[in-house]
């Protein structure tokens, strides 16, 4: 029975299987001969592996980059890192670990509730980020008094509910991303994508696309986004590396190569990353897409998945680069005035600043051209400088770490709780299954 109960907890753990599986249930249900069943649930799998492989290159390089950083401008203070604020969390002699499994199991299956019979048809299929926000309301709830059954029924209501209504925040400015309606943003910061994608609006009437960019005959080699990408990221390694040091480097970096070949290294290990990454998304895309006519014709009519911020880079690759840089300098400006009027200092994360800010730029894009890209995504590079703050009261001692989380969502969720929290632990319960109910009894009426 352990066996059974362990498999079952691997498969609904991998985010990759999970999507293989979900592919798997799509195509059955349509029929589809074996041949396709196999190729179509391999080839999602297989996609959501290279894109995790392109993510962890992408991020090792970021690391390095991050570690310069702080040496070469002396820069201390709390560092956004998803993974890092979760892994302290889960660690924290286990008392949020078993609330946290217990809540997001129950938030994928409000999810699924709720794609169901409300008009919020999205399944949420980035498993990280699924596990990060069910540990951030652990936290939350955890530190407001919630416990036992209460903290994971209450908490997995209000993850269900993260888990559609985000993606409906975001689909308007999606649908101009992708050019249709059948692909969803599951990324929790949906917030400042939509705050991009709504600027750009604003700003960028006339404005071409970051695609539609004229290079000089010379220069006509930056067309090819690898190029152009290896190219920024060995600027900006060769600044902080020539700063950070030689001996840093070698000493405290522990690396053995020669610091300018280290530099020209990790930008290429970077461009890399991303090219690794475009190409799983590619392949992911290929097959969740038919394999949710399964899911909208038999299980929950007109199902959207909700997919990794990934998603939208080969829609506009360009932008990505370009919102990486502006969000970077947006969280720099960021710093520097929290140094100046506060004892809080919230450093520019790069891991967050590369996602965010690619993923806020394209949205931008979208809507305002390069406008809409440099502006959405400086915006997003402020907002994510700022907004950790407002999350520090509510996480407890986990508040008192030199780490957080980065993304807006969580920002969102983790502050609107403890603001409810102020009224007790049953008025959290209320407010939560209130709100749970309310999108159901709304759909189950207008079908009536």
């Amino acid at each position: 029975m352990s066996s059974v109960i362990q498999f079952i907890s691997n498969l609904f753990g991998s985010p990759a299987l999970l999507l293989g599986l979900i592919v798997l249930i799509g195509l059955l249900l349509q029929a589809k001969p074996a041949s396709e069943v196999v190729r179509g649930t391999l080839k999602a799998i297989l996609g959501f592996v290279i894109l995790g492989a392109g993510a962890g290159v992408l991020i090792g390089a970021l690391e390095h980059f991050g570690t310069l950083f702080q040496e070469a401008f002396n820069a201390q203070g709390i560092v956004p890192n998803n993974e890092a604020i979760v892994a302290k969390a889960l660690d924290s002699s286990g008392e949020f670990a078993s609330a946290t499994a217990f809540i997001m199991v129950i938030g994928m299956a409000c999810n699924i509730i709720l794609a169901r019979f409300s008009r919020f048809k999205y399944v949420f299929l980035t498993g990280h980020h699924t596990l990060f926000m069910a540990a951030l309301i652990s936290v939350v709830t955890g530190v407001a008094g919630l416990t036992g059954l209460l903290q994971y029924v209450v908490g997995g209501m209000a993850l269900g509910l993260t888990m559609v209504l985000f993606p409906a925040l975001g689909q308007k400015y999606m649908s101009k991303v992708t050019g249709s309606d059948d692909l969803a943003i599951g990324h929790f910061s949906t917030t400042t994508y939509w705050l991009s994608g709504f600027v750009g609006k604003l700003v960028g009437k006339n404005s071409k696309s970051t695609e539609e960019m004229n290079f000089p005959k010379g220069l006509s080699f930056l067309r090819d986004s690898s190029v152009a990408v290896s190219l920024t990221m060995l600027l900006m390694f060769l600044v902080v590396t020539i700063v950070a040091g030689p001996q840093f480097v070698s000493e405290t970096m522990g690396i053995g190569d020669n610091y300018i070949i280290f530099a020209f290294m990790q930008s290429l290990t970077f461009a890399a990353g991303v090219y690794i990454v475009l190409q799983g998304v590619r392949m992911v895309i290929s097959e969740i897409v038919p394999a949710f006519k399964g899911w909208s014709d038999k299980i929950v009519p007109d199902a959207k998945p909700a997919l990794d911020c990934p998603v939208v880079f080969p829609y506009a690759p360009n932008a990505v680069v370009i919102g990486f840089l502006v969000s970077f300098v947006g969280g720099i400006i960021g710093m520097l005035i929290l140094a100046a009027v506060g004892d809080i200092v919230i450093l520019p994360g790069v891991i967050p600043h590369f996602f965010l800010g690619a993923t806020a730029a394209v949205f931008g894009n979208a809507t305002g051209g390069r406008r809409g890209a440099v502006i959405g995504a400086f915006v997003n590079g402020i907002a994510i400088s700022f907004l950790p703050l407002l999350l520090l009261p509510v996480l407890g001692n986990l508040g008192l770490e030199n780490t957080t989380f980065g993304d807006a969502d969580f920002v969102v969720v983790g502050a609107v709780i403890g603001v409810i929290a102020a009224w007790g632990k049953w008025v959290i319960a209320a407010v939560v299954a209130v709100l749970f109910a309310l999108p159901i009894v709304e759909g189950v009426l207008r079908k009536a």
